[in-house]
């Protein structure tokens, strides 16, 4: 099976090539990503468990799910693919804000993306795949913003970048 790619882009985020995910994490380029948000009608956030196997910030807390775009496959498109991929069901998404960040990690990887962030409602359970997610839980933005401040160890770099900076956007939008 041929190694995914993602897609290199400019700082306006328009498309300049294509490269091996692995390639372009161990260069740190630029690449197009998307972060999906989750709330119920609570308006608590579905947090995901990395697998404890992952490449990179296994076992850390994160958003609902996150990925790349293929080639040719929009954001939202992109979402709703992972989304059922990773959390075992599908939801209306729609467009929230974008940004970019660069992680190093230990491993000697990069994160260096444009993230597209998405938001959706869901009241279910999830059916996780095992391979990518370990665990899940919902909690109010307000809680994982404080668990945040005191465990910040325990969640990926770009979920506490969009915390960081975007908390607001986020909170506006749900």
């Amino acid at each position: 099976m041929e190694e995914e790619k993602v897609i290199l882009v400019n700082e306006k985020d328009e498309k300049i090539g294509l490269m091996p995910k692995m390639e372009a994490h161990e260069k740190a380029l630029l690449h197009r990503a998307f972060s999906v948000f989750v709330f119920n009608d609570k308006n608590e956030l579905m947090l995901q468990q990395r697998a404890l196997d992952k490449y990179h910030s296994p076992g850390l807390w994160t958003n609902t799910c996150c990925s790349h775009q293929r080639d040719g496959e929009s954001n939202l498109d992109a979402g709703r693919r992972r989304l059922q991929e990773e959390m075992g069901f599908e939801v209306p998404l729609e467009e929230s804000i974008s940004f970019m960040y660069k992680a190093p990690f230990d491993n000697g990887l990069t994160e260096h993306e444009y993230d597209h962030i998405m938001l959706g409602t869901y009241n279910g359970k999830p059916n996780i795949n095992p391979d990518e997610v370990a665990s899940w839980k919902w909690m109010p933005l307000e809680a994982v913003k404080e668990d945040i401040e005191k465990q910040p160890e325990i969640y990926t770099a770009w979920f506490k970048v969009i915390f960081d900076k975007f908390y607001d956007s986020i909170k506006l939008n749900t």
